[in-house]
């Protein structure tokens, strides 16, 4: 909505009636007579619409060269020109000055003006979505390049915090070395992100990177998923397969969930990295390969060899390095950083995505979780809430919105956050309370548009300003609520 109105006319009666009628529409009004000195004041002072008589007396410039000024000093500024005797001449000297309306004074001029003002304020807004867009594209273009580096370097782990700075040194130096490394860690920590980074660091970068979950193959076809098979080997192998470390030759072999295998194949995997030899199922050639073996599991090994279901001797070939990574929640400094990669990722992944950025309160509340699924369930929760999200800013709200059940049920989290609802205060005070507070949200949502955010509430404008006005919404004024309730 335009604020300050900057009147310039020379006769004090029509600049009376400039000043009255905007004022009693809320707006500022500053008037002058001399177009010279409007601009001088405009020099050092904001406006947001000059409405300019073309004619401002014989001694003085026209009202035409103090347009072509301003155009020419302020490029954006929207000028709207007055003439007591408009002709055709006139308005297209106006225009061509860069005028964006031409007026003539008459007894209908009030409402002339009503009209000519909203006309400019609807493309005062066109200029700020355009700007908003222009800007938000650059963003874009920033985060896109960004990730273009992040994804071309597939070994960055995202987190400043010590101990990711602890794993991130342990994989760099055991990278250049030929030797196998156990990723140990819960279910989402990034088991798989460690193994390429150590795999994209090191002298194999080049060459393949192989993965398998032993945990999602039943043992009866983990040899010929590992070591391939001959033909007619068992039933369905109708031509040779070669298998997962014939393909990783030369690179890396990812074998996740190492734990889930059986005493006697984990004798069958010792042998492999010990002599890096093996033959395909129903096979008698000796295949020699190249392999660098990284294994991972959420078990605790060291448990499963003191209880006989984990070779001891397998433990102590993969361990040439050990690396643990921690639960989210031990490392919840990295949050925001990992919220915002998950922002800009989803944005750079999917197309017409409103939200921008993440609000310090919706920081807060991912912060007040515990995360059992870890990274992972981080990024799900952030995605959820950026899809459901109403406004550019995700919210507090939009975080709730996106929280499994089991997070509000522990008692860790509330369902409405910033709103205290005091059980001492009488129940109209209690609903009034509730009700500004889910306007100032609304608010928040929409950036503080008001028409949108009574939209958003099922409101027509004027219902919700009165709202507004009656509970005094503003940027500052929940906070300042809720500190006094």
């Amino acid at each position: 909505m335009i604020g300050t109105i900057v009147c310039v006319d020379d006769q004090a009666e029509v600049r009376r009636l400039l000043g009255e009628v905007f004022r009693a529409r809320g707006r500022d009004v500053v008037t002058f007579d001399d177009g010279e000195d409007a601009i001088r004041w405009l020099q050092s002072n904001d406006a947001d619409l000059v409405i300019l008589d073309l004619d401002l007396g014989p001694t003085k410039k026209t009202g035409i060269e103090v347009c072509r000024a301003l155009r020419a000093a302020m490029p954006e500024m929207p000028i709207i020109m007055l003439t007591g005797h408009g002709t055709i001449d006139d308005a297209v000297a106006a225009v061509k000055a860069g005028a964006v309306d031409f007026i003539t004074k008459d007894p209908y001029l009030e409402d002339k003006l009503e009209i000519s003002v909203e006309k400019v304020e609807r493309i005062l807004e066109h200029a700020k979505d355009r700007q908003r867009l222009e800007r938000e594209n650059q963003e874009l273009r920033v985060a896109n390049e960004r990730l273009r580096k992040m994804t071309g370097r597939r070994w960055e782990i995202v987190g400043d915090s010590a101990m990711i700075r602890a794993v991130t040194t342990k994989i760099e130096r055991v990278a250049p070395l030929p030797r196998p490394v156990l990723v140990l860690g819960p279910r989402g920590t990034g088991k798989e992100l460690v193994a390429r980074a150590i795999h994209m660091l090191s002298p194999r970068a080049s060459e393949p990177f192989i993965t398998i979950n032993c945990a999602a193959v039943a043992e009866s076809l983990l040899e010929s998923e590992l070591f391939g098979h001959e033909e007619g080997a068992f039933t369905g192998a109708t031509k040779q397969k070669e298998g997962k470390f014939e393909l990783a030759d030369g690179g890396t072999l990812f074998l996740d969930e190492i734990g889930n295998m059986s005493l006697e194949f984990q004798a069958k995997i010792l042998r492999v990295l010990e002599y890096q030899r093996f033959e395909r199922v129903a096979g008698s050639e000796s295949i020699q390969v190249n392999v660098r073996v990284i294994a991972a599991t959420n078990a605790d090994l060291k448990a499963a060899i003191a209880e006989g279901r984990f070779r001891a001797d397998l433990y102590d070939r993969l361990a040439f390095e050990v690396i643990a990574l921690p639960r989210l929640a031990q490392r919840m400094e990295d949050v925001p950083m990992l919220a915002a990669y998950f922002l800009a990722k989803f944005r750079h992944e999917v197309a017409g995505i409103a939200v921008r950025e993440i609000s310090a309160e919706a920081l807060d509340r991912l912060c007040a979780y515990d995360f059992p699924g870890n990274i992972r369930e981080l990024k799900n929760v952030v995605e959820r809430a950026i899809y459901m999200a109403q406004g550019e800013r995700l919210v507090a709200a939009d975080i709730d919105g996106a929280l499994p059940p089991e997070a509000f049920e522990r008692g860790a989290l509330q369902a409405t956050p910033g709103f205290v609802d005091d059980a001492t205060l009488p129940l109209p005070d209690r609903v009034d309370a509730f009700e500004a507070w889910l306007c100032q949200d609304a608010l928040e949502r929409t950036r503080f548009r008001q028409k949108e955010a009574a939209q958003l509430l099922g409101l027509t404008y004027d219902q919700f300003r009165q709202r507004f006005k009656k509970f005094g919404l503003g940027r500052d004024s929940v906070k300042d609520m809720q500190r006094e309730s």
